[in-house]
C-alpha cells in the first residue's frame, strides 16, 4: 500500500500557545482516518498544515508526487450570488473537465447530491445544505485524499446517513475530524488522538473508535502503573534529599541531580495524567410522583402539514425520551408542545402539580453575546453562584466548566459555540428540576464533555427529553424514542436502531419513481371496447403492452438505483455512463406510454 502523505515531527504555536510539538502522521493510499481530541489541541490546524493550507513551524510534511488533494472545511463560504449549479461549474472549470463532459457530470452530481432546486441562491440554503454542496463539489476533481473538518456539524440524520455511505464506499482515502462517535464507528478504519497527554503528542492505531477507546484505556493504565512506581521512587529520593547528604562528593551531586530529573519526569507523567475538572451534575427535586407528563393522543399540523398525530407519551422519573427525526420535521415543536408553550389540535398534555422543567435551547436565544463570561454564569453580578443550596466561587465554578479564570472578562460573543454549549448546561445544573429538555445540547462539545454530559443524564432522577444529532448518545442513554419519518408519520421505537431502518425504508420509497401503473390506468378503462379499428398487429402490441412497459420500468428503477450509490459519485466516467443510460432508459418508458396513449385512442375511437 502506497503512501500518500506523511509528517515528521511538525509543530505549531498560535499567539504564544503551543497546540502540539514533534507530531509525526502517515496517510497510505485507501486509509479511512478519524481524527479526535478535545476542543483547542490543534486538529484543525493539525489537518490544514496536511492539506497544504498552512505551514508548520517546525518539521516536515512529505506528500506524493501528483498528490490531488481536496480539504472541506467547518464552515461552507459561498459568494451571494453563487448557486449549486455555478458552484460546482467553478470547479469543473478548475479541475480541466473539458466542456462536453462538464454538462453531464453537473447534473449526475446535482441528482446525486438531492438538490431540488440547482438555480437557487446558496445563501438561502441551510448550512446541512451548504455542506452537502461542499463536499460533492470537492469530489469533481476526483481527489486521491480527502479532508473533512467536522463534516457533520448540524447536518440532518438524513445527510449524515448519506455521508456515510459516500465515505464507506469510497476510492479515495480521507482524513476526518469528528465528534460524532456513532459516525466514527460506521466509516474509519484508523482512529488517531491528539492531546499532550501522548508521547508525540498523538495516539493513533488502525481500529474503529471503540476498539481505540480501550487501546486508550490500557495506554492510561500503563501509564497510571508507571506513577505509581515513579512516585515511590522520588518519595524515597526526597527523604534522601532532605536528610542532606554532608559530604558534597560527585556521587552525591549526580544522585542529587537525577532526584531532580525523576520529580520532573513525575510531574511529566501526572500531567499527562491529569483529567478534566469538568463534572456535570444536574440538580433534581426529589419528587415521588410516577408520571411527571402525560401526552394524550396529541396532534399538531401547521396549515397542511401535518406534524404529529394521535401521539400517546408518559414521561416518569429516570426515563430518557430519545426524539429522532430529520431537519424541519417538528422535533421542537413537540418540544414545545410538552412543556405547553404551545396548543395542540387535538389531544392533551398533562403535568404533575407545580412540576419543574429546565430547557436547553438549542438556538441558544437565552445568551446575551454582550456581557462577559462571569455576568453569564452569575446573572446577578456576583462573585459566586448558589449550587444546591451551598455558594461556589464563580473562577471555581468557571474552572469546572474549562474555563480560565483569564476569561471570565471575555464576552460571550468572543466565545465558541462549544463554549456557549456549555454556559447554558452550566445555568441549567443551577435549577432544580423535575425534567430536563434538551435541544440539541450536543452541538460544537468535544467528545470529553459529551462523554461527562452522558453520564450526568444516566444519572439524573427525573425524566429527559433528548434531541440530538449524536447517535452515540441517543442509543446509549434512550429508553424510548419518538421517531420521526419526515412525512408527517410519528411512531414510538424501542432504539435509535429501529427506528433508523426503518427511516432508511421511507427514505428508499420516497426516491423510488412514482408512475402510474399501466395495469391501474387499463382499470379505468373499458375492457369491453370493440377493438375494430385495431389492425392483428397493433391488437397483438396493445395486449403486450402492459408487461413490456412494467419491464422497461423496472429497467429504469434499476438504473435509478445504481445511479443512488454513493460510490458512483467519486467516478465521473461511470457517472457520465449511467446518466446516459437513465436518460435513454426514460426515453423508453416515454416513448412505450406515448404509445399505449395512441393505441387506446384508437380503441375509443371504434
Amino acid at each position: 500500500m502506497s503512501q500518500l502523505l506523511s509528517c515528521h515531527e511538525i509543530s505549531k504555536v498560535y499567539s504564544h500557545k503551543s497546540l502540539f510539538t514533534g507530531l509525526s502522521f502517515s496517510v497510505n493510499q485507501g486509509d479511512r482516518i478519524g481524527v479526535i481530541g478535545a476542543n483547542g489541541v490543534g486538529k484543525s490546524t493539525f489537518l490544514k498544515i496536511l492539506a497544504g493550507d498552512i505551514e508548520p513551524d517546525d518539521g516536515q510534511v512529505s506528500r506524493k508526487k501528483g498528490l490531488k488533494v481536496a480539504y472541506i472545511s467547518q464552515d461552507s463560504s459561498f459568494d451571494d450570488s453563487d448557486t449549486p449549479r455555478s458552484v460546482l461549474q467553478d470547479f469543473a472549470r478548475k479541475s480541466g473537465l473539458s466542456p462536453d463532459h462538464m454538462v453531464t457530470e453537473i447534473e449526475t452530481i446535482i441528482t446525486k447530491a438531492g438538490f431540488s432546486n440547482p438555480d437557487a441562491k446558496v445563501n438561502s440554503l441551510s448550512g446541512g445544505w451548504r455542506k452537502r454542496l461542499s463536499i460533492v463539489s470537492s469530489l469533481i476533481v476526483e481527489p486521491d485524499l480527502l479532508f473533512l473538518d467536522e463534516p457533520t456539524n448540524h447536518l440532518d440524520v438524513q445527510s449524515v446517513l448519506w455521508l456515510e455511505d459516500l465515505l464507506r464506499q469510497s476510492r479515495f482515502a480521507w482524513v476526518v475530524i469528528s465528534h460524532d462517535r456513532y459516525f466514527l464507528d460506521r466509516t474509519v478504519t484508523t482512529t488517531a488522538e491528539i492531546s499532550p497527554s501522548y508521547k508525540n503528542g498523538i495516539l493513533y492505531h488502525a481500529c474503529g473508535y471503540t476498539e481505540f477507546l480501550n487501546i486508550r484505556d490500557e495506554y492510561f493504565e500503563n501509564l497510571a502503573k508507571q506513577e505509581e512506581a515513579m512516585s515511590n521512587k522520588v518519595r524515597r529520593e526526597v527523604e534522601w534529599l532532605r536528610r542532606g547528604p554532608k559530604a558534597r562528593t560527585t556521587k552525591s551531586r549526580s544522585r542529587t541531580d537525577a532526584a531532580h530529573e525523576l520529580i520532573d519526569e513525575l510531574g511529566k507523567i501526572r500531567k499527562k495524567l491529569g483529567k478534566s475538572e469538568s463534572k456535570i451534575d444536574f440538580s433534581a427535586t426529589g419528587r415521588k410522583s410516577k408520571q411527571l407528563i402525560v401526552v394524550k393522543e396529541a396532534s399538531k399540523s401547521f396549515k397542511e402539514k401535518k406534524i404529529f398525530s394521535e401521539l400517546s407519551l408518559i414521561l416518569s422519573p429516570g426515563t430518557v425520551v430519545g426524539v429522532l427525526g430529520p431537519n424541519g420535521c417538528g422535533k421542537s415543536t413537540l418540544l414545545k408542545v410538552i412543556q405547553k408553550k404551545m396548543e395542540l389540535d387535538s389531544g392533551e398534555v398533562l403535568h404533575a402539580p407545580n412540576l419543574k422543567i429546565a430547557y436547553f435551547d438549542q438556538n441558544r436565544d437565552t445568551l446575551d453575546t454582550s456581557v462577559t463570561l462571569k455576568y453569564a454564569l452569575s446573572p446577578d453580578g456576583g462573585d459566586s453562584v448558589v449550587y444546591r443550596g451551598s455558594s461556589v466561587h464563580v473562577a471555581s465554578w468557571a474552572r469546572r466548566f474549562q474555563f480560565d479564570a483569564e476569561q471570565l472578562t471575555q464576552t460571550v460573543g468572543s466565545l465558541s459555540g462549544g463554549e456557549q454549549a456549555r454556559i447554558l448546561i452550566a445555568r441549567l445544573m443551577l435549577i432544580d428540576a423535575d425534567i430536563l429538555i434538551l435541544d440539541e445540547p450536543t452541538n460544537d462539545l468535544d467528545i470529553q464533555t459529551l462523554e461527562v454530559l452522558e453520564d450526568s443524564m444516566a444519572d439524573f432522577p427525573g425524566a429527559v427529553v433528548l434531541v440530538s444529532h449524536d447517535r452515540f448518545l441517543m442509543s446509549k442513554l434512550s429508553d424510548i424514542c419518538v421517531g420521526f419519518l419526515g412525512n408527517g408519520d410519528t411512531e414510538l421505537y424501542a432504539d435509535y436502531s429501529q427506528w433508523e431502518k426503518e427511516f432508511r425504508k421511507n427514505l428508499l420509497g420516497k426516491s423510488s419513481k412514482k408512475t402510474k401503473s399501466p395495469q391501474t390506468k387499463a382499470d379505468s378503462k373499458n375492457t369491453g371496447v370493440r377493438k375494430g379499428r385495431l389492425s392483428y398487429k397493433e391488437k397483438r402490441e396493445y395486449e403486450a403492452m402492459e408487461e413490456i412497459i412494467l419491464e422497461a420500468e423496472q429497467d429504469l428503477a434499476l438504473k435509478e438505483e445504481e445511479m443512488n450509490k454513493p460510490e458512483i459519485m467519486s467516478q465521473p466516467g461511470e457517472m457520465k455512463k449511467l446518466a446516459e443510460a437513465l436518460g435513454l432508459a426514460q426515453e423508453k418508458v416515454d416513448t412505450l406510454y406515448a404509445r399505449w396513449t395512441e393505441l387506446e385512442a384508437k380503441l375509443e375511437e371504434g
